[in-house]
């Protein structure tokens, strides 16, 4: 369908929404839930089917549609994927499959990276954890392999205990509620200092990743380095975001 026809779409539904309309309109962006789908699969393995991940990913497709203004000048592309991504994640939480082994490694490995920046006053190094925790750099990174789904479901949480729910969310709404821009504006700030800790190449991939909606493959041919090297950075980022954001709760927390 091209653009003129979506716009027609919306201007139809909006003013009358019918099961017809919307379900035409979850036919036109299905693709939508399946690349968000898809980039999350990566990070759960075999323990959730991909199948599933697209069902919980229609939900938050449906609720999108339903809840989005196109005279608002906002694309319903970055509206929706937000929304998408949201909804699995909510799912994958409340189905509560991980290990409590994988939970026990994620606490240590956290406790190991709190412990080096308070003793250094930095962020440490890969070597420097496997130290603390008497292991291996092969262990070590089979760690950071088993436990990154964590982080990222974990940095959802965190995000959730803001005053209007998560940061998906408050970014999908935010140009429904003005009276949010400073909030939001202090969040943002709170990211950009937060990715300031993290290497050049952490920091290019996680602004790829996040911002450019590439695939870690197309990442790893623009640094010209293999697809597990480029998730190897993405995992550790993720770890060294967690912690710091953890220590910059307040601002999140302000109503």
């Amino acid at each position: 369908m091209n653009a003129d026809n979506k716009q027609k779409l919306w201007e139809e539904y909006s003013k009358n929404k019918t099961s017809g309309l919307q379900e035409k309109l979850i036919i036109e962006y299905a693709g939508l839930v399946k690349i968000v789908a898809g980039r999350l699969s990566m990070y759960l393995g075999n323990n959730v089917e991909y199948d599933d991940l697209v069902g919980y990913g229609v939900f938050g497709l449906i609720d999108a549609i339903d809840k989005f203004d196109y005279t608002k000048g906002v694309k319903f592309e970055t509206y929706a994927s937000l929304r998408i991504r949201g909804s699995i994640l909510d799912h994958i939480r409340k189905m509560d499959w991980i290990p409590r082994s994988i939970r026990q490694k994620q606490k240590k490995l956290d406790q190991a990276y709190q412990n080096l920046e308070l003793r250094n006053g930095r962020i440490a190094s890969d070597e420097e954890v496997a130290k603390e925790l008497d292991i291996g750099l092969d262990e070590l990174e089979q760690w950071q392999n088993q436990t990154k789904i964590t982080n990222i479901i974990s940095l959802d949480e965190f995000m959730d205990q803001g005053s209007e729910g998560s940061i998906e969310k408050n970014f999908a709404l935010s140009y429904e509620q003005p009276e949010k821009i400073i909030e939001k504006q202090e969040l943002k700030d709170l990211l950009i200092k937060t990715l300031e800790i993290l290497t050049e190449k952490e920091k290019t991939v996680i602004t790829l990743y996040y911002y450019e909606d590439l695939t870690l493959k197309e990442i790893s041919h623009i640094l010209e380095v293999s697809e597990s090297r480029i998730s190897q950075l993405h995992t550790k980022a993720l770890q060294k975001m967690k912690i710091k954001l953890g220590k910059n709760i307040d601002i999140l927390l302000a109503e």
